[in-house]
């Protein structure tokens, strides 16, 4: 049953806020990919591009191996790129908020926001695997 309900949501979470905003991760990461230096950028945007699209039924969770590297590159992408995304994710979010059926997926938006301010050193896993070992 609750594979159903995250198959439910994340199809109308698609077409009311997944494609647009992953439309935003991509013109992102295409950006990074651009500039060469970035790409790590490019690639974590790309990854939660991915997220974004399908979220129900995964989780976001922290890399054990992630260090300083990883805090200092989350500083450059949120002066880059990470205040633009989650001002898509609040806007996006105010708007599925006007209905009582958008409100859980508005909910789903805001919870995103972190990994969108830091997303190095993460990893997206599925929701049953977080206690899993990584």
């Amino acid at each position: 049953m609750k594979s159903v309900l995250n198959v439910i949501l994340n199809v109308v979470w698609l077409v009311l806020a997944g494609i647009p905003l992953a439309l935003g991760y991509v013109a992102a990461g295409l950006i990074c990919f651009v500039l060469i230096v970035t790409i790590p950028w490019g690639v974590a945007s790309f990854r939660i591009a991915n997220y974004v699209l399908w979220p129900f039924g995964r989780t976001v969770v922290d890399k054990p191996s992630a260090g300083l590297g990883s805090a200092l590159g989350n500083v450059v992408w949120i002066l880059v790129a990470g205040i633009w995304l989650v001002i898509g994710h609040i806007a996006t979010a105010i708007g599925l908020a006007v209905t009582i059926v958008g409100i859980p997926l508005a909910i789903a938006n805001i919870k995103i926001i972190p990994v969108t301010l830091a997303p190095l050193g993460k990893r997206i896993v599925p929701s049953d695997a977080v206690f899993a070992r990584w």
